[in-house]
């Protein structure tokens, strides 16, 4: 194995509060009146430098007069429980403390009106209280579909903060009208009959850095998450092959993905009416442990051809059924074979990639598919990537390495 590095020329934001501040300058006010109580969300993905956005945020709330406070704004993250979601939000970083705004996290819902196929649109309550809301997400590509609007401020609205209730109703409508036609609708209901002030949007690049910070006046959020999505795809994080023999991915979690692995990145998207992508193609895929952060919740696991039976003990199977569920997609919550260990379940996938001799396999091992500025590469990709100028090899590794108990040396 060569540990390599992806040399891109992304942007990158180098001071995230004076972007900030910048960047809520540019909407000529803010819309508050002192004394308003102004919901921001804070969902349950990974995004970097979210503490400090937030803090800055409120603080910047604070001046204009309002009231701030979170909502934890994850559909059915965290169990589906008020407090198991304040828990996901602490795993993050994302606290009263570090933020300076109170958290107000509850499961009730209220119905605002209902969407063109007939289902009610219900959002938390503390967000339809509130006398103003600020939209806050990362824009990136989604895990189980493509379209002008993917993952970003309209699914933070429409499924984020509908909670377990509104994000099951979103979902059920996806399977008979699709991701693409259900978002974007649901977003602009809530638009126009809740009081939001501004969206906030952050795009990341391939080294899991904020490339982008941008205030959207409420008025113009769908128009101009469509422009970022174009961006962010292509800043996205991805692996620079189109074949692998076997991944190994050291983790999967719901902080690292909303499918516990980006589909984007691993070519596997496993929904129903949904085309599976035609790169990369990977045959075999092993997944060895569970993040920290993600709870238990193993939903994506489905994802996978291996595991490992650390990871399943790890797994908390009412929240990730709970999850896939109200997803929609009990796929991803099947578990695959799993190994006793790092090494067996790492063996088991060379055995099953067929008439590939091990010394010839294009093999990868990455630590999740978030971060993928760097990762260890065989012989045989690294031959591949001869004239390649954005992968620079690093240093030699030597053969994949596990300790007397199997697990394997991380990335």
């Amino acid at each position: 194995m060569i540990r390599i590095r992806q040399v891109l020329d992304v942007p990158r934001v180098e001071n995230i509060e004076e972007t900030v501040d910048r960047e809520l300058r540019s909407l000529n006010g803010l819309g508050i009146k002192r004394g308003d109580r102004i919901a921001v969300t804070a969902g349950s993905r990974g995004v970097a430098n979210i503490v400090r956005i937030l803090r800055r945020v409120v603080q910047k709330i604070r001046e204009a007069g309002g009231e701030p406070f979170l909502i934890p704004t994850m559909g059915s993250h965290g169990g589906g429980t008020a407090e198991g979601q304040i828990d996901v939000l602490r795993s993050l970083g994302v606290t009263e403390e570090s933020t300076g705004a109170p958290i107000r996290s509850s499961m009730e819902v209220v119905e605002i009106g209902k969407s063109r196929f007939g289902f009610p649109v219900l959002v938390d309550r503390y967000a339809a209280g509130a006398d103003g809301i600020v939209v806050l997400n990362r824009i990136k590509p989604h895990t189980e579909f493509e379209g002008p609007i993917e993952s970003g401020l309209m699914k933070m609205m429409a499924i984020g903060m509908g909670k377990h209730k509104g994000c099951f109703e979103v979902h059920r409508q996806t399977v008979q009208f699709g991701y693409r036609e259900v978002i974007p609708e649901i977003g602009s209901i809530i638009l126009g009959k809740l009081p939001v002030l501004f969206g906030l949007a952050i795009v990341e690049n391939v080294y899991d850095e904020t490339a982008l910070i941008r205030a959207v006046p409420a008025s113009k959020i769908l128009e101009t998450e469509k422009e970022l999505l174009v961006l962010a795809k292509n800043l996205m994080a991805r692996l620079p092959f189109e074949k692998i023999d076997v991944l190994v991915v050291d983790e999967m979690g719901k902080n690292v993905s909303g499918t516990g692995m980006d589909t984007n990145v691993i070519g596997r998207i496993m929904f129903i009416g949904e085309k599976e992508p035609e790169r990369p193609r990977i045959t075999r895929i092993v997944v060895l442990d569970l993040t920290e952060a993600t709870h238990g919740n193993g939903v994506g696991i489905g994802l996978a051809d291996y595991t490992t039976r650390r990871l399943v003990e790890k797994l908390d199977l009412s929240v990730t059924a709970t999850n896939a569920i109200t997803a929609m997609t009990p796929e991803k919550g099947r578990i695959p074979l799993a190994m006793a260990t790092d090494q067996e379940a790492v063996n088991a996938a060379f055995q099953t990639i067929g008439a590939v001799q091990p010394e010839e396999a294009k093999v990868v091992h990455i630590r999740n598919t978030l971060e993928l500025g760097e990762m260890e590469i065989s012989r045989a990709l690294m031959k591949e990537s001869r004239g390649k100028a954005e992968i620079q090899p690093l240093r030699e590794i030597g053969p994949l390495r596990f300790d007397a108990s199997g697990r394997i040396q991380k990335v």
